[in-house]
Protein backbone atom coordinates (compact mmCIF):
# COMPACT_ATOMS: atom_id res chain seq x y z
CA UNK A 1 0.00 0.00 0.00
CA UNK A 2 2.82 2.25 0.63
CA UNK A 3 4.05 1.99 -2.85
CA UNK A 4 0.41 3.71 -4.18
CA UNK A 5 0.64 6.38 -1.36
CA UNK A 6 4.81 7.13 -2.66
CA UNK A 7 2.99 7.71 -6.25
CA UNK A 8 -0.18 9.05 -5.54
CA UNK A 9 -0.14 11.41 -2.89
CA UNK A 10 -3.75 13.27 -3.52
CA UNK A 11 -5.76 10.14 -2.51
CA UNK A 12 -9.07 10.96 -1.00
CA UNK A 13 -9.35 9.28 3.03
CA UNK A 14 -11.70 7.16 0.52
CA UNK A 15 -9.24 6.05 -1.78
CA UNK A 16 -6.85 5.24 0.49
CA UNK A 17 -9.26 2.65 2.39
CA UNK A 18 -10.63 1.16 -0.98
CA UNK A 19 -7.03 0.34 -1.83
CA UNK A 20 -5.96 -0.94 1.28
CA UNK A 21 -9.17 -2.97 1.11
CA UNK A 22 -7.86 -4.71 -2.28
CA UNK A 23 -5.31 -6.77 -0.69
CA UNK A 24 -7.73 -8.67 1.72
CA UNK A 25 -10.81 -8.75 -0.63
CA UNK A 26 -8.12 -10.79 -3.34
CA UNK A 27 -6.81 -12.87 -0.79
CA UNK A 28 -9.63 -14.50 0.43
CA UNK A 29 -11.80 -14.49 -3.00
CA UNK A 30 -8.36 -16.14 -4.90
CA UNK A 31 -8.54 -18.84 -1.94
CA UNK A 32 -11.79 -19.69 -3.57
CA UNK A 33 -11.31 -18.99 -7.37
CA UNK A 34 -7.62 -18.76 -8.50
CA UNK A 35 -7.44 -15.77 -10.74
CA UNK A 36 -4.37 -14.18 -9.40
CA UNK A 37 -0.72 -16.45 -9.18
CA UNK A 38 0.49 -17.02 -5.21
CA UNK A 39 3.67 -14.71 -5.93
CA UNK A 40 1.71 -11.94 -8.15
CA UNK A 41 -1.17 -12.09 -4.80
CA UNK A 42 2.12 -11.91 -2.14
CA UNK A 43 2.95 -8.45 -4.57
CA UNK A 44 -0.41 -7.27 -5.84
CA UNK A 45 0.12 -3.66 -4.85
CA UNK A 46 3.28 -3.58 -6.70
CA UNK A 47 2.53 -6.09 -9.68
CA UNK A 48 -1.24 -5.31 -10.30
CA UNK A 49 -2.29 -2.16 -8.43
CA UNK A 50 0.61 0.29 -9.35
CA UNK A 51 0.87 -1.31 -12.34
CA UNK A 52 -2.70 -0.99 -13.72
CA UNK A 53 -2.42 2.96 -12.01
CA UNK A 54 0.27 3.62 -14.88
CA UNK A 55 -2.17 4.62 -17.45
CA UNK A 56 -3.25 7.36 -14.73
CA UNK A 57 0.44 8.37 -14.95
CA UNK A 58 0.14 8.85 -19.44
CA UNK A 59 -3.64 10.53 -18.86
CA UNK A 60 -5.90 11.90 -16.12
CA UNK A 61 -9.80 10.75 -17.00
CA UNK A 62 -12.14 14.12 -16.84
CA UNK A 63 -15.26 13.41 -15.29
CA UNK A 64 -17.71 11.54 -17.55
CA UNK A 65 -14.73 9.68 -19.61
CA UNK A 66 -16.25 6.33 -20.72
CA UNK A 67 -13.50 3.61 -19.88
CA UNK A 68 -13.82 0.21 -21.31
CA UNK A 69 -11.13 -3.03 -19.70
CA UNK A 70 -10.93 -5.80 -22.66
CA UNK A 71 -10.36 -8.77 -21.23
CA UNK A 72 -9.73 -7.60 -17.39
CA UNK A 73 -9.43 -11.17 -15.99
CA UNK A 74 -9.05 -10.22 -12.03
CA UNK A 75 -10.49 -6.78 -12.64
CA UNK A 76 -7.06 -5.27 -13.77
CA UNK A 77 -6.50 -2.30 -14.79
CA UNK A 78 -10.10 -1.21 -14.57
CA UNK A 79 -10.93 -1.43 -10.77
CA UNK A 80 -7.38 0.28 -9.44
CA UNK A 81 -8.31 3.08 -12.40
CA UNK A 82 -12.05 3.38 -11.32
CA UNK A 83 -10.95 3.97 -7.37
CA UNK A 84 -8.90 6.44 -8.44
CA UNK A 85 -11.20 8.43 -10.93
CA UNK A 86 -14.75 7.44 -9.11
CA UNK A 87 -16.27 10.24 -11.46
CA UNK A 88 -15.42 8.24 -14.54
CA UNK A 89 -17.60 5.30 -15.95
CA UNK A 90 -16.07 1.90 -16.22
CA UNK A 91 -17.02 -1.01 -17.97
CA UNK A 92 -15.04 -4.29 -17.80
CA UNK A 93 -15.10 -7.38 -20.07
CA UNK A 94 -13.89 -10.69 -19.80
CA UNK A 95 -14.89 -13.75 -21.95
CA UNK A 96 -14.36 -16.11 -18.99
CA UNK A 97 -17.20 -15.84 -16.16
CA UNK A 98 -14.93 -17.55 -13.46
CA UNK A 99 -12.58 -14.75 -12.89
CA UNK A 100 -15.80 -12.33 -13.42
CA UNK A 101 -17.01 -14.14 -10.24
CA UNK A 102 -14.00 -12.25 -8.27
CA UNK A 103 -14.44 -8.91 -9.81
CA UNK A 104 -17.96 -8.79 -8.68
CA UNK A 105 -17.46 -9.49 -5.45
CA UNK A 106 -14.25 -7.15 -5.19
CA UNK A 107 -16.10 -4.26 -6.75
CA UNK A 108 -19.08 -5.06 -4.13
CA UNK A 109 -17.26 -5.44 -1.57
CA UNK A 110 -15.24 -1.95 -2.19
CA UNK A 111 -18.99 -0.49 -2.90
CA UNK A 112 -17.79 0.59 -6.08
CA UNK A 113 -20.82 2.51 -8.18
CA UNK A 114 -18.84 3.37 -11.59
CA UNK A 115 -18.06 0.13 -12.41
CA UNK A 116 -20.45 -2.13 -14.58
CA UNK A 117 -19.35 -6.35 -15.59
CA UNK A 118 -19.99 -8.04 -18.64
CA UNK A 119 -19.48 -12.05 -19.49
CA UNK A 120 -18.80 -11.65 -23.43
CA UNK A 121 -16.87 -11.13 -25.98
CA UNK A 122 -15.56 -7.71 -26.62
CA UNK A 123 -16.85 -8.47 -30.43
CA UNK A 124 -20.32 -8.63 -28.74
CA UNK A 125 -19.93 -5.20 -26.73
CA UNK A 126 -22.66 -3.11 -28.33
CA UNK A 127 -21.35 0.83 -27.32
CA UNK A 128 -18.54 3.55 -27.84
CA UNK A 129 -15.43 4.67 -25.34
CA UNK A 130 -13.30 7.71 -24.89
CA UNK A 131 -10.94 5.16 -24.18
CA UNK A 132 -10.14 1.25 -24.35
CA UNK A 133 -7.66 0.09 -21.51
CA UNK A 134 -5.80 -3.50 -21.13
CA UNK A 135 -2.56 -5.29 -20.44
CA UNK A 136 -1.70 -7.35 -23.30
CA UNK A 137 -4.04 -9.41 -23.35
CA UNK A 138 -2.86 -10.01 -27.53
CA UNK A 139 -0.88 -8.39 -29.90
CA UNK A 140 -2.02 -4.72 -31.15
CA UNK A 141 -3.55 -5.97 -34.87
CA UNK A 142 -5.63 -8.86 -33.06
CA UNK A 143 -6.43 -6.10 -30.44
CA UNK A 144 -7.52 -3.60 -32.61
CA UNK A 145 -9.39 -5.72 -34.22
CA UNK A 146 -11.31 -6.50 -31.58
CA UNK A 147 -12.27 -3.33 -30.91
CA UNK A 148 -13.11 -1.63 -34.15
CA UNK A 149 -16.29 0.23 -33.98
CA UNK A 150 -16.10 1.00 -30.46
CA UNK A 151 -14.35 4.54 -29.74
CA UNK A 152 -16.70 7.56 -29.32
CA UNK A 153 -16.87 10.45 -31.64
CA UNK A 154 -16.65 13.13 -28.91
CA UNK A 155 -13.30 14.37 -27.97
CA UNK A 156 -12.98 15.01 -23.88
CA UNK A 157 -8.81 14.84 -23.47
CA UNK A 158 -6.31 16.28 -25.09
CA UNK A 159 -4.62 12.93 -25.42
CA UNK A 160 -6.68 11.67 -28.74
CA UNK A 161 -9.73 8.80 -28.17
CA UNK A 162 -8.22 5.44 -28.87
CA UNK A 163 -6.15 2.58 -26.77
CA UNK A 164 -4.22 2.66 -23.68
CA UNK A 165 -2.43 -0.32 -23.81
CA UNK A 166 -0.12 -2.15 -20.82
CA UNK A 167 2.63 -3.46 -22.70
CA UNK A 168 6.13 -4.82 -21.76
CA UNK A 169 9.17 -5.90 -23.76
CA UNK A 170 10.50 -5.02 -27.35
CA UNK A 171 7.28 -3.65 -29.44
CA UNK A 172 9.33 -2.51 -32.39
CA UNK A 173 8.05 -5.38 -34.43
CA UNK A 174 4.63 -5.52 -32.78
CA UNK A 175 3.95 -1.47 -33.20
CA UNK A 176 5.98 -1.03 -36.80
CA UNK A 177 2.79 -0.98 -38.49
CA UNK A 178 1.29 2.19 -36.14
CA UNK A 179 2.46 5.19 -36.73
CA UNK A 180 0.64 7.49 -34.48
CA UNK A 181 1.65 5.04 -31.64
CA UNK A 182 3.17 6.59 -28.33
CA UNK A 183 5.06 4.44 -26.39
CA UNK A 184 5.12 5.94 -23.03
CA UNK A 185 8.11 4.18 -20.15
CA UNK A 186 6.59 3.50 -16.94
CA UNK A 187 10.38 3.56 -15.50
CA UNK A 188 10.01 7.12 -16.00
CA UNK A 189 7.51 7.39 -13.23
CA UNK A 190 8.34 4.57 -11.16
CA UNK A 191 11.72 3.13 -9.43
CA UNK A 192 11.13 -0.56 -9.06
CA UNK A 193 12.68 -3.00 -10.93
CA UNK A 194 9.57 -4.71 -12.06
CA UNK A 195 8.89 -1.54 -14.17
CA UNK A 196 12.07 -1.41 -16.17
CA UNK A 197 10.52 -2.80 -19.29
CA UNK A 198 6.87 -2.03 -18.64
CA UNK A 199 5.17 0.35 -21.00
CA UNK A 200 1.77 1.77 -21.73
CA UNK A 201 1.11 2.22 -25.66
CA UNK A 202 -1.33 5.33 -26.66
CA UNK A 203 -3.08 4.66 -30.26
CA UNK A 204 -5.31 6.75 -31.06
CA UNK A 205 -8.24 5.33 -32.58
CA UNK A 206 -10.78 6.91 -35.06
CA UNK A 207 -14.49 7.09 -34.66
CA UNK A 208 -16.77 5.06 -37.08
CA UNK A 209 -20.29 5.96 -37.36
Amino acid sequence: MELILKYFTNLTDDQIQKFQKLESLYQDWNLKINVVSRKDIDELYLRHVLHSLGIAKVIQFNDGTKILDVGTGGGFPGIPLAILFPNCAFHLVDSIAKKLKVVDEVVEGLGLTNVKITHSRVEDIDDTYHFIVSRAVAIMPTFTHWVKGKIAKEQTHDLKNGILYLKGGDLTEELQDYRTATIYNLSDFYTEDFYETKKVVHLPLKYRG
